[in-house]
């Protein structure tokens, strides 16, 4: 690549990917943790390092904050997060996997005591008390989906 090449990528614009697991058991319920550094719940699921992929990056991240990797089976949402609603100030996609938690292996958790200090099962009905608005809104949406759904800022788009 040129030095004229280069310069153009490097001039475009940044934007942070992240990819989350939307795990549920086996009636229904939702898996959220709770990390030590913000208030508020969330999947597990973090920030996409470079040369990973979003799906490499959700399993890695399971494993990371779980002690393993869910079966994971779809893609089920992908929500671009604006720049004044992102803690760094920069956009933001964030990627949902759905998956499934066999049995037992909610027990088999094993948190990271420096990132997260809990983890519960939670009713569809009852994410709102957990989780910030827009991921509140992103899950859900994600719930209801029949196929991959797409939104900004958890909310599904009006294509007509």
């Amino acid at each position: 690549m040129s030095d004229t090449e280069l310069a153009f990528f490097e001039s475009l614009p940044r934007s942070r990917g992240a990819a989350s697991a939307l795990l549920r058991d086996e009636v229904g319920r939702v898996l959220l943790v709770k990390p030590t550094y913000k208030p508020m719940w969330g999947l597990p699921g973090g920030t996409i390092e470079q040369l990973e992929s979003p799906l490499t990056a959700c399993r890695r991240e399971c494993a990371e904050e779980l002690g393993f990797v869910p079966r994971l089976t779809a893609l089920v949402g992908v929500d671009w997060v604006p720049p004044r609603f992102s803690p760094d100030h920069r956009p933001a996609t964030a990627f949902v996997f759905a998956g499934t938690l066999a049995p037992g292996e909610f027990e088999s958790i094993r948190l990271p005591e420096d990132e997260l200090s809990d983890a519960r099962l939670v009713e569809p009905a009852d994410l709102a008390e957990y989780l910030p608005e827009a991921a509140a809104r992103r899950i859900s949406a994600c719930l209801k989906a029949e196929h991959t759904v797409y939104l900004e800022h958890g909310r599904p788009l009006d294509w007509t």
